[in-house]
């Protein structure tokens, strides 16, 4: 991919940008020893963070200061099933915490490839009944809760929402998704390769469904809610936001994710942002892009979670 496909605000930036290369097994074991020793924020800014144990991994509570909405922000960060970790987002999550005024819990998940599926999807169910469990102590009312994830993250939160669909119970207020990894048959697809896209590029994308499935992406079938484009019935799901750039990868994935919801009557918005690369809004949170992004996102998490105060970018 060209630096002159990107939008001219990002150019600059991603000229300098290094390559990911997630599909190199050394470079995946290096990012995750350095990320397993991010020192923990008690806080910040005014607002409060604690880690509270799962049975596998932990979730990460971002406390808003002052008086709380009621609501909450179940958050679920990336990393293409093979790294990341609730460090990542530490900043997105304090504020959406602080600008929101919600609860936000963080999961720390397990990771692909020495815990394939369905290590990482069983660590986000115990994260969302954890939140349940919880809401009282954090006054938070259990029917306002969205889920949300990018990338990888975004790929949990929609099977989470379909498995929480199917076993009943307490649903999620809504799903926020940031250019979610959805669908595992492009991988397969090699000529996708040559594209080379800035960012999460197809031998990265392949990378992370074999480590999570156990098996070649693009196999005739995968197990039930590991995919979350394989369903076949997503009538009754929740209200949907979903983000992604017209020249990401993933970005076909997630405009016929958008359209199977919208056919099965579910209501979904989607936000498409022009020539923006994979997750530039983690890398650029303050581009005017980025800003863009973050204020349909703060006006759908406001609308579906019913909240008081105005969005904020």
């Amino acid at each position: 991919m060209r630096l002159d496909e990107l939008h001219p605000e990002l150019r600059m930036a991603f000229r300098f940008m290094p390559a990911f290369p997630l599909h190199n097994e050394r470079f995946v074991r290096f990012s995750n020893w350095a990320l397993s020793r991010v020192p923990r924020r008690g806080s910040i800014g005014d607002v409060r963070i604690t880690d509270r144990p799962l049975s596998h991994g932990f979730v990460r509570l971002y406390r808003p200061p002052g008086a709380s909405s009621g609501a909450g922000l179940l958050w679920i960060h990336g990393g293409g099933m093979l790294t990341g970790s609730v460090a990542i987002d530490d900043k997105l999550c304090a504020r959406y915490a602080r600008d929101l005024k919600l609860a936000v819990v963080s999961v720390q998940y397990r990771l692909a490839p020495e815990h394939p599926y369905p290590a990482a999807l069983d660590d986000c169910v115990d994260a969302w009944h954890w939140f349940l469990e919880h809401a009282s102590s954090l006054e938070v009312d259990p029917q306002r809760i969205v889920i949300s994830g990018q990338s990888a993250g975004g790929g949990l939160a929609a099977t989470l929402a379909q498995k929480l669909h199917d076993h009943g119970g307490i649903q999620p207020a809504g799903v926020a998704l940031l250019c979610p990894m959805l669908d595992d048959r492009p991988a397969a697809r090699r000529e996708l390769d040559e594209k080379a896209h800035f960012v999460w590029n197809n031998r990265n994308n392949r990378a992370g469904w074999s480590a999570y499935l156990s098996q070649p992406p693009g196999s005739p079938s995968t197990p039930p809610y590991a995919v979350a484009a394989r369903r076949r019935d997503l009538r009754g799901l929740p209200p949907t936001w979903l983000a992604v750039s017209d020249i990401d990868l993933l970005f076909d994935e997630g405009l016929g994710y958008h359209e199977r919801l919208l056919a099965c009557g579910v209501d979904s918005e989607l936000h498409v942002i022009a020539r923006a690369p994979h997750g530039f809004e983690a890398l650029l949170p303050s581009s005017r892009l980025a800003q863009e992004l973050f204020r349909g996102n703060h006006r759908f998490l406001t609308e579906r979670l019913n909240l008081e105060v105005p969005p904020h970018a």
